[in-house]
C-alpha cells in the first residue's frame, strides 16, 4: 500500500505541473498574440509573456518525459525521488533569485523593461514550482 500511495502522490504532482505547465503556455502565448496583434509595444509585458509560454512548455515536456518512467518505487526508489525534489527545490530557489536580480537590475540600471518582464516571468515560475515540489517533499517525508 505504501508504494500505491507514493505512485499516486507522484502522479498527482505530475498532473498539478501539466495543469500549471498548460495554464502557463496558454496565458502567454494569449498575451503574446494580442500585444503583436494591437501592436503593442509594452516590452515587459511581451517579455513576461514569452518567459512564462517557455516554462510551461518546459513544463509539459517534463511532464511528459516524467510519466513515461513513472513506476512504483520501493524505499530506494522513494529517497532517489526525495533526493532528487530537494534538489529541485534549490534549483528553484536559484531561479527565483536569478530572476528577481535580472529584474532589479535592469530596473536600477536604466529601467529595461523587457529585462524588468523577463526576470518577473522567471520569478514567478521559480516560485510555483518552488511551491509544486515543496509540497510533494512534505507530503513524501512522513511516508520515510
Amino acid at each position: 500500500m505504501w508504494a500505491d500511495t507514493l505512485f499516486a502522490l507522484e502522479q498527482g504532482h505530475l498532473l498539478r505541473l501539466a495543469v500549471w505547465g498548460g495554464a502557463s503556455v496558454l496565458a502567454g502565448s494569449i498575451v503574446f498574440a494580442v500585444l503583436a496583434m494591437r501592436g503593442s509595444r509594452a516590452a515587459m509585458l511581451r517579455h513576461f509573456a514569452i518567459q512564462t509560454a517557455a516554462w510551461g512548455a518546459i513544463d509539459l515536456g517534463i511532464v511528459l518525459w516524467s510519466w513515461r518512467g513513472l513506476v512504483m518505487r520501493d524505499f530506494a526508489g522513494a529517497q532517489t525521488l526525495l533526493n532528487f525534489l530537494w534538489l529541485n527545490t534549490g534549483l528553484d530557489v536559484g531561479y527565483v533569485a536569478v530572476g528577481a536580480t535580472l529584474a532589479i537590475t535592469a530596473w536600477r540600471w536604466g529601467t529595461r523593461a523587457g529585462a524588468i518582464g523577463a526576470g518577473i516571468g522567471v520569478v514567478v515560475q521559480g516560485a510555483a514550482l518552488f511551491l509544486l515540489d515543496l509540497r510533494l517533499i512534505l507530503l513524501i517525508g512522513p511516508m520515510q
